[in-house]
């Protein structure tokens, strides 16, 4: 590990920033550095334009794949290498706001009924009658769930916040949700990559003629915004 890789985990971690958060920032250095086969501290303002164009131009990555990767560049020169005056050479650039997609509650119940078993489809439901977030489902456990107030306590969700989410219906009962079953038996937690295989697999059953066509079913859970906004709409 190289001193600067250490120095900023460093600076990241007295933040107390989000894993997550964390590998994509060391992520995001690490291509830039190898873009241009020379340590970070080597580079200045001419470089990182050049590196942003190349971002747009020619990996054609969308507006908020490149603002996270300015906001790591930003982290590293502003608060890793102490050059606040690089902070104007690095904008973060525009991200078009879209309406998301909402589902009336027809649609929700027909995709939940696509579900193949018992675990996918408590996920699709605890997902459309929470509006919880990937990451926030896959830390869920039977602790967190209070049946008598109808009430999930979501710990360490986006931003680090706690906060109780009040649910619709939420069949918990024999059955796998998060980090262990309604026994109480220790499981292997779920993760984010499931959670995207299976609504990839249902995109795949579900065709136009169960949704209209300008409904677009989430590629991944990383599109929950759709549940999450049907969630919030059919309330």
């Amino acid at each position: 590990m190289t001193h600067l890789r250490q120095l900023m985990l460093d600076e990241l971690q007295r933040r107390n920033y989000s894993p997550s958060t964390v590998r994509c920032y060391i992520h995001a250095v690490e291509e830039f550095s190898k873009h241009f086969h020379r340590s970070p501290e080597r580079l200045g303002p001419s470089h990182i334009r050049e590196y942003q164009v190349h971002l747009f131009r020619d990996r054609k990555l969308s507006p908020g794949t490149i603002q996270s990767r300015c906001a790591a560049l930003r982290f590293l020169f502003v608060k890793t290498l102490r050059r606040p005056y690089l902070l104007d050479e690095i904008p973060l650039p525009k991200r078009p706001r879209k309406l998301p997609a909402v589902l009336n509650p027809e649609e929700v119940a027909r995709l939940i009924d696509s579900a193949r078993n018992l675990m996918h489809r408590t996920m699709l439901m605890t997902l459309y009658a929470t509006g919880l977030r990937r990451a926030e489902l896959c830390h869920l456990k039977v602790t967190d769930i209070d049946s008598k107030r109808m009430v999930i306590h979501v710990h360490q969700g986006k931003g680090i916040h706690q906060h109780l989410d009040t649910t619709l219906t939420l069949m918990i009962a024999g059955h796998r949700v998060g980090h262990y079953s309604a026994e109480g038996k220790l499981l292997t937690p779920l993760t984010k990559k499931q959670i995207n295989a299976v609504k990839k697999r249902l995109r795949g059953k579900v065709t136009e003629q169960t949704f209209p066509l300008n409904v677009q079913i989430p590629q991944t859970t990383r599109d929950s915004h759709v549940t999450t906004a049907s969630t919030a709409t059919n309330l």
